[in-house]
């Protein structure tokens, strides 16, 4: 999933005609000075990074001139929260709050359909509302295939007690929000809090996007504003894992291709099965061998996918060797496998012989990729050999070509 930052996510609700603060970005205080100077009120000063709970965080802050709001900015600018660096601040009008409420749309992985959550006590967490206030928390299921009537998103709020010219509004509101999930295929659209203010309107405080990056094809406009991968990413993606995010995306009905580089490390990893892979990662560890990254392909790619992954594998500075591992239970074609890795070592001009190459696999075609890898020279092993022992067999071609010391 790739999330979007705060201030596209509320562009895109403005479009929908969902009311937020009047807002700008900043670079720099004198930007975040200038900025708050046109809104011409007391403002808000939130960072903007990826990452929810920014107010814990001490990533939010208040303004009541222009002068507060740049020394503000300058307390959050090249700060780092939950590892991303702030190199923006979102400087936005500071509402007059009369209520806060909850509201968001996300999916039931059970039911696999659309869960609108919509609380009149917003401003905590939804595990905090779930606990603490659960009759003040209605859940619904939307059926994609009705949608979201307007009886319906009315039917929400007046199940939490909302009336009056205010239930009309609110309904019109997650009617609008319902539209922006279904318009721009969001796994996620979180509005908390979702301010009532002093005046009687409901306003979108605060905003979390995150969209189906398998879905990014339907939304060419989105692609300035979403970084693919960043939902599973707890820190800034690397450039390499960029790369290989486009990788994946290259062909995001087949197979999947995933990569996360680790610091250090001289053992390119790429496993499959879940378990499997995990198992082999911590196996080579425990045995002294130092994988230079967390790689998951299955599902079976085809053969540019591979190729594509194990090019980035073998790219990144200080590798030297390669392990290559799945589990019986994997259904990716073997023989497929084996051509997309053997056309990246040639392509790399990398010699198995002086650079470990240790392959073991089962599954389908797996006589074939025994008969292709070893004529490419890649010690390559079947399901007579466990995982654990394939891990041991990596450890060992790296001190037979390196040393101990794991240099040649």
């Amino acid at each position: 999933m790739g999330r979007l930052l705060e201030h596209h996510s509320k562009q895109l609700f403005k479009e929908m005609g969902i009311a937020v603060p009047s807002y700008e970005v900043a670079t720099s205080e004198d930007e975040a000075q200038e900025a708050a100077r046109r809104i011409g009120k007391p403002v808000v000063i939130k960072a903007l990074v990826p990452v929810g709970k920014r107010g814990k965080a001490g990533a939010i802050k208040f303004a009541d001139t222009p002068q507060e709001a740049a020394l503000r900015a300058g307390e959050l600018l090249g700060i780092t929260v939950r590892h991303f660096p702030v190199e923006k601040v979102l400087v936005e009008e500071k509402l007059d709050v009369a209520q806060e409420w909850y509201l968001s749309i996300t999916y039931d992985k059970n039911k696999q359909l659309p869960v609108i959550i919509a609380s009149t006590r917003g401003g905590v967490d939804v595990e905090e509302l779930s606990r603490s206030y659960p009759a003040e928390m209605v859940i619904h299921q939307v059926d994609p295939f009705e949608g979201l009537p307007g009886f319906r998103a009315r039917e929400i709020w007046a199940d939490l007690g909302v009336g009056g010219k205010l239930l009309g509004a609110a309904g019109a509101l997650l009617s609008k929000l319902y539209a922006t999930f279904d318009r721009y295929d969001a796994y996620l659209l979180e509005v908390n809090p979702l301010v009532v203010t002093t005046g009687g309107e409901l306003v979108a405080a605060a905003a979390v996007m995150s969209v189906d990056d398998s879905a990014m094809y339907r939304q060419p406009r989105l692609a300035d504003m979403v970084q693919l991968g960043s939902e599973r990413a707890w820190r800034p993606l690397t450039e390499l894992e960029k790369k290989m995010v486009e990788v994946n995306e290259s062909d995001p009905y087949r197979g999947t291709a995933r990569y996360t580089e680790m610091p250090g490390g001289d053992i390119g990893f790429m496993c499959g099965g879940g378990g499997g892979s995990l198992l082999c990662f911590d196996t080579l560890v425990s045995l002294g061998g130092r994988p230079a990254n967390y790689s998951e392909v299955g599902g079976n790619p085809p053969e540019a996918k591979v190729y594509g992954l194990t090019k980035g594998i073998l790219s990144k500075p200080g590798v030297k060797g390669l392990f290559v591992a799945h589990n019986i239970t994997n259904n990716t074609q073997v023989d497929v496998l084996a051509r997309g890795i053997i056309r990246a070592l040639k392509d790399l001009n990398i010699d198995p012989v002086t650079f470990p190459v240790v392959v073991r696999e089962a599954g389908v075609n797996d006589a074939v990729a025994r008969e292709l890898f070893t004529a490419a020279g890649v010690e390559y092993y079947g399901d007579e050999v466990t995982l654990t022992e394939a891990c041991a067999r990596m450890v060992a071609r790296m001190k037979e070509v390196y040393g101990e010391g794991g240099r040649p």
